[in-house]
């Protein structure tokens, strides 16, 4: 596959992102190159197609959108690394709906190899998308999500996120992905103080790399 573009949206409401994604989307060609997009939201909850909103346990005025990607309720706020993947999985062989769960997998591979870069495990767990800590007295909680669209013409939006720098209280007030009681961490808490940028880059570096082999 050729090599994706990476585009640099800087902080950006999510609703501007949400429509750029599906106009993206609507409008490329098999001609199209495609894009990850590096963005950092404002405080927003977003629901995927199958989320319960009762999993919003308290908002405290933070914006609550649905959304039209998979899995259920989930954070983004300032000091977390987003980037959405704007694909197409044609380009990648037989097989779309093989390929989508290695797309997936791929996704998964590229946080956890940007966190062993900090000497930091993650994991993935069965039947859970994200990526979560392997080893010590957080093993368990979850430090990226995971959130994908794929249309049935095999092009992707959405993306992943990974925290870095966050303020974490905001996941106390949700079921984060649908779980009561996840606990959620960031970098930092892990004890790792990292500029943001440098993990936006490497995590977009590492997706462009495994999402081309």
């Amino acid at each position: 596959m050729p090599t994706p573009k990476i585009i640099h949206r800087g902080l950006e409401p999510y609703e501007a992102s949400f429509a750029a994604m599906r106009a993206f989307t609507d409008a490329r060609t098999g001609d199209t190159q495609d894009e990850l997009w590096i963005v950092e939201h404002p405080p927003v909850f977003t629901l995927g197609l199958g989320a319960d909103p009762s999993h919003v346990l308290n908002a405290n005025g933070i914006p609550v959108i649905q959304t039209d990607r998979g899995g259920e309720v989930t954070y983004h706020g300032p000091g977390q690394v987003v980037i959405y993947l704007l694909m197409d999985l044609r380009r990648s062989g037989p097989g779309a709906r093989l390929f989508a769960r290695e797309f997936v997998h791929r996704i998964e591979q590229s946080v956890i190899d940007t966190l062993a870069a900090y000497n930091l495990a993650g994991e993935r767990k069965p039947g859970a998308p994200g990526i979560y800590i392997a080893d010590g007295k957080l093993k368990g909680a979850k430090i990226a999500a995971l959130g994908l669209k794929v249309r049935g013409n095999g092009c992707t939006y959405h993306g992943v996120s990974l925290n870095v720098a966050m303020d974490l209280a905001p996941f106390s007030w949700i079921n984060p992905c649908g779980y009561a009681g996840l606990a959620t961490v960031d970098m930092k808490t892990m004890g790792v103080e990292v500029p943001l940028r440098e993990v936006q880059l490497r995590l977009a570096d590492n997706l462009a790399n495994l999402l081309t082999t």
